[in-house]
């Protein structure tokens, strides 16, 4: 008797020992602040851009200030780094400064034709064959004025040929307000001839 009053004793210790011990809840919260993932390649993964987008949808956004506005395009108005006119070629000897280069730096004037509508991030100029040399910025540091067509330019930096992928053509597209029949038409990747700027002046 006295063995089962013992027993009986510990089994109630027992089940009131669990009854109040606290237990850790069952959906743990979770650190606040921005968290990080590690790919397979150790980089990690940027916080909030999608994977649809492109590489260069996603340096945009990264670098798109919300309400920010760029002023009409100015006389003597620098973008990026200070750009001088001294030493600048036409663009329609670009080729023969390029040679048979696959790149070249190099400072160019010439007429701003298409600007990218949507954010100021691209603009064309107009090469000796007819066709538009695409101008980027680098790093997406900074974006010019959408009014820009029709001034003249003069762009510091990089001349390259470049493969440009059916994603990126129809991206510029879309930029520059074209019909989705003209995009849809886009199906094959294409050689062209760019530039990086590291800065851009506006001549007149």
């Amino acid at each position: 008797m006295k063995y089962l009053l013992s027993f009986a004793g510990v089994l109630v210790a027992i089940l009131l020992l669990i009854r109040f011990m606290p237990t850790a809840p069952i959906n743990p919260v979770l650190p606040l602040g921005p968290q990080t993932e590690v790919n397979g390649h150790n980089s990690e993964i940027p916080t909030g851009t999608s994977p649809e987008m492109n590489e260069e949808e996603q340096a945009e956004e990264a670098n798109e200030k919300p309400g920010a506005s760029i002023a009409p395009a100015t006389p003597g108005q620098t973008y990026g780094t200070v750009v001088t006119p001294a030493g600048a070629v036409p663009v329609s000897a670009l080729n023969a400064a390029l040679g048979s280069r696959d790149s070249a730096q190099v400072k160019l004037v010439g007429k701003a034709l298409a600007v990218c509508q949507a954010k100021g991030c691209w603009m064309t100029l107009p090469t000796a064959d007819g066709k538009q040399m695409r101008v980027r910025f680098r790093d997406y540091a900074f974006f010019v004025p959408k009014d820009l067509s029709g001034h003249n330019v003069v762009v510091s930096g990089w001349a390259y040929r470049e493969t440009v992928s059916v994603a990126d053509q129809q991206h510029y597209l879309r930029d520059a307000g074209k019909p989705d029949s003209e995009i849809a038409a886009i199906t094959e990747p294409k050689q062209e001839l760019n530039f990086l700027a590291d800065g851009v002046l506006v001549q007149n």
